[in-house]
């Protein structure tokens, strides 16, 4: 079996900007074997030390426009010189885990829609959460059947 990383990231205080975090949570009750979940606020530089001890990783979170009610896709290494140690894109972070750990690390994006990020709260938008559940599903999916090409 694939061991895989699931990192759902994003504010939940930020309403629809809490759907990564929502994801982490959701899938991380299922206990699912092979699969660890983590979630913060952000992607750093130190998520590709546990990026390069996974098979795969999935980046989950909140997409601001695009697909409803969510996108998956392949994403590849990228070097980015513009990253700070505050904030670094799911490809950047493929990049250091490929070339500082020579990680062989397949990796993929779940974007899933949301559509209020303008206040606080700590709530989903009715939108959001539809799109959520719907993102549960496929990603549960996914994990139990290691469908991963």
């Amino acid at each position: 079996m694939s061991k895989v990383l699931l990192i759902g990231y994003g504010n939940p205080g930020r309403l629809d900007d809490g759907l990564g975090p929502a994801l982490a949570d959701a899938i991380e009750e299922l206990n699912l074997p092979n699969v660890t979940v983590d979630s913060d606020y952000q992607l750093t530089v130190e998520d590709a030390a546990s990026v390069s001890e996974h098979d795969v990783v999935i980046f989950a979170d909140a997409a601001v426009k695009g697909e409803e009610p969510f996108f998956f896709k392949e994403i590849q290494p990228k070097s980015d010189v513009s990253f700070s140690t505050h904030s670094i894109e799911p490809e950047a972070v493929l990049f250091l885990a490929h070339d500082l750990f020579k990680a062989n690390t397949k990796a993929y994006a779940l974007g899933m829609r949301g559509y209020e990020f303008d206040d606080f709260g700590e709530k989903l938008s009715d939108k959001a959460q539809n799109n959520l559940l719907e993102a549960i599903e496929f990603i549960k999916t996914r994990l139990l059947e290691e469908k991963f090409d």
